[in-house]
């Protein structure tokens, strides 16, 4: 992990696994990217009756996505592992309780009730500590912006701090960022995120 030189030839799972951790993220940039272009669409046009629907496919892929970087990243200390994966496991239930308060509406309880964006929050943690370990083991700033704006913009949303417009917006200014990080993400060569399995702990 974080690592540019090869330590020990990469097995074929090294190479699926990294593989599906990509996926992740790049998945996690498109979706957000069409939630940003759905809200901005939605300022500018009266929101058809479908868009419930939209949101909770595109809410449900989301954690599909990150769940896919979560259980596939490398890291040398097992226990951060652990732990982000117990963050996962309560943005499942976050996400649970969503659709449970809106009774298979989750975008009325993130739209109109203070909780709602509070819900997001881990799993917007889990994201966020892709992004900061990038930004950590190979220097990819703006993996250090989004880990800090990202729960911030669900907290401020959450209060009312910014208005649904101000959210739209700050929504495509994540996905912008995501995307560049994405970008310079994937390209990457496989073993630098295998690094030296020696030192995994």
């Amino acid at each position: 992990m974080g690592e540019q030189q090869i330590f020990q030839p990469l097995t074929k799972e090294d190479k699926v696994t990294v593989v599906i951790y990509r996926v992740g993220i790049i998945l996690s940039a498109v979706i957000i990217s069409l939630a940003a272009y759905m809200m901005l669409n939605s300022l500018k046009h009266t929101p058809d009756a479908s868009i419930n629907l939209k949101f909770n496919i595109l809410l449900i892929s989301l954690y599909i996505s990150v769940g896919l970087s979560v259980f596939f990243i490398h890291l040398y200390i097992s226990k951060f592992k652990k732990n982000l994966i117990k963050i996962y496991i309560l943005s499942i239930v976050s996400l649970a309780i969503l659709f449970i308060a809106g009774k298979g509406d989750a975008l009325s309880i993130v739209a109109h009730k203070n909780y709602g964006a509070l819900l997001l929050i881990p799993l917007s943690l889990c994201l966020a500590f892709i992004t900061a370990k990038e930004a950590f083991c190979f220097k990819l700033a703006e993996g250090y912006l989004l880990a800090f704006i990202m729960p911030l913009y669900l907290l401020l949303f959450s209060v009312r701090m910014i208005s649904f417009e101000g959210a739209a917006y700050g929504l495509l200014l994540i996905a912008f960022t995501l995307l560049f990080f994405t970008f310079r993400k994937v390209f990457m060569p496989i073993h630098f995120d295998i690094g030296d399995k020696s030192a995994y702990t």
